[in-house]
């Protein structure tokens, strides 16, 4: 048994340099995954009152800033670019990152942000059937030499991608946690699947669910990935743990009750068996979300000291 321990790094709150030494600290740390956000605004959202980077144009500068961390976005709003143009930027990135590159995709939630820049944000039902359509049309042009599609949202004719990926198989990830559609749609297509700040109960629950899709479809459920997002909150002692809870108060607002059951809101000897939780539950990999600024001796314990007491646990 193995976990992969990553970092989902919002693109919000600092500058390109910034940014890219950060990829580069985590990168040269043995971080296994490097991921961003697809968001034009802020998150959680504040109506757009922060300094964002957009989601594509940053994976160019993430791949070529580092060497070993696998790398992606968790995940792209399938709303926001049509699947063919995703197919053909995984592709790219892949090639730009040595074979490195992984492909998130999901349904959307930031309404906000979607309606500012003027994109339609229809109901979950439709958002949901745009995914599953377009989930097909990005693993077909990622495989195939040709691939034609026509359904009700997306239609491609004849469209090639080349050049093919430096993979064979480009994986494939689904975020989200609806249990009638958006997880029958990560066992029918996906190789991954990733859920952002449950608690590792409410994981274990929502990924039992996921297996039963899995084979009421036939698929062997050790053949998807599982990932879960939790909050980097972690305080050096009681006074700084303190603080650390009121910022997710302040930030998340009505969302904090839910969002602080899924954080790393612990000392660091805590967060070990709070991260081991994660992996009893079914977690293959587990990932620090890291919203600037944060606690930078907290990150340099987590990378130096938590990491390596996980691998040693896990084996």
């Amino acid at each position: 048994m193995s976990i992969s321990l990553g970092a989902h790094v919002g693109q919000q709150n600092m500058t390109m340099d910034e940014m890219r030494a950060l990829w580069r600290k985590l990168d040269g740390n043995g971080v296994d995954w490097i991921s961003a956000w697809d968001h034009f605004y802020e998150a959680p959202p504040k109506g757009g009152i922060e300094p964002h980077f957009e989601a594509l144009t940053t994976l160019g500068a993430l791949a070529a800033e580092t060497q070993h961390a696998r790398i992606g976005c968790l995940v792209f709003y399938i709303g926001y670019r049509n699947p063919a143009l995703l197919a053909k930027a995984a592709t790219t990135l892949d090639h730009l990152s040595g074979g490195r590159f992984e492909l998130g995709v999901g349904a959307g939630w930031h309404i906000w942000e979607a309606s500012a820049y003027g994109y339609p944000f229809p109901d979950i039902g439709t958002r949901l059937d745009m995914l599953e359509e377009g989930v097909q049309i990005i693993r077909r042009m990622l495989t195939e030499e040709r691939t034609t599609f026509s359904g009700v949202h997306y239609q491609v004719d004849n469209a090639s991608c080349l050049p093919a990926p430096v993979q064979e198989r480009l994986p494939i990830w689904i975020g989200g946690v609806g249990e009638k559609r958006t997880l029958k749609i990560v066992a029918d297509h996906a190789d991954g699947w990733n859920a952002a700040y449950l608690s590792p109960q409410e994981f274990g629950r929502v990924n039992d669910v996921l297996n039963d899709w899995c084979s009421n479809g036939q698929r062997d459920p050790k053949t998807l990935k599982r990932a879960a997002n939790v909050m980097f909150n972690i305080g050096l002692d009681d006074k700084d743990l303190k603080r650390q809870d009121e910022r997710l108060k302040a930030d998340w607002g009505e969302m904090a009750d839910r969002t602080r059951a899924g954080a790393l809101l612990c000392k660091p000897d805590q967060a070990v068996e709070r991260i081991l939780e994660y992996v009893e539950a079914g977690a293959d990999e587990v990932n620090i979300a890291l919203r600037a600024p944060w606690h930078a001796e907290a990150l340099d314990a987590y990378l130096t000291d938590i990491m390596p007491r996980v691998r040693a646990e896990v084996g």
